[in-house]
């Protein structure tokens, strides 16, 4: 039986938005289906038919983040010059992180008790690491940077997750500049290490 017209991915999405924001709000006891199909102005049966029971709803924003993680990075053009690239996506991942707060959330403080990652949401969710990764790599064979790109992704990872937190949680109110400050010191001297490596 086809899905009814009204049941498409613009309802889907604000189904999701509304699940987040009641987590992020109230907590994981107040998330309910009834609850979030109420916040949306629907039925119980959208949700059902869109997303699935409450567990799928809970893996559903999970993915949701890494989703619009992913959009994203994806919209960062790919140029010459990888260092630039790399400031590019750091501050395409800043931007998502507060612009879906609510599912920055649920992607990384693991708001849930009982919601576990299956492999496959692993998988996905560390796709987007791939793309910072395979960023870093063009940087190491350039001559760049130098040692392993895995390593040095993450430690830029670690550098913009932890701003973007402070951004969110309201901690700091000029994120984007201490981002660029901090992302030139590192890369700086990811730079000095690499020239004094070459001698």
């Amino acid at each position: 039986m086809p899905r009814p017209r009204e049941y498409d991915d613009d309802l889907r999405l604000r189904l999701l938005d509304a699940a987040a924001t009641i987590l992020a709000d109230e907590g994981p006891h107040a998330v309910s289906t009834r609850r979030v199909a109420s916040a949306v102005g629907t039925s119980t049966t959208a949700i059902y038919s869109l997303i699935g029971a409450k567990d799928d709803l809970m893996r559903a924003m999970y993915r949701e983040g890494f989703t619009r993680l992913a959009d994203h990075l994806g919209a960062v053009p790919h140029t010459e010059d990888p260092l630039a690239d790399l400031a590019a996506l750091g501050t395409a991942y800043h931007r998502m992180g507060v612009e879906s707060p609510q599912f920055y959330n649920v992607m990384f403080n693991c708001p849930i008790p009982e919601f576990e990652a299956t492999d496959d949401d692993v998988v996905f969710s560390l796709s987007t690491l791939q793309v910072l990764i395979d960023a870093v790599q063009r940087a190491v064979d350039a001559g760049i940077f130098r040692g392993d790109a895995e390593a040095l992704a993450v430690e830029l990872w670690a550098l913009n997750h932890g701003l973007t937190m402070l951004a969110i949680t309201g901690m700091i109110a000029d994120a984007p500049e201490r981002l660029t400050h901090a992302y030139a010191a590192l890369v700086s001297g990811y730079c000095d290490q690499a020239r004094a490596t070459a001698r």
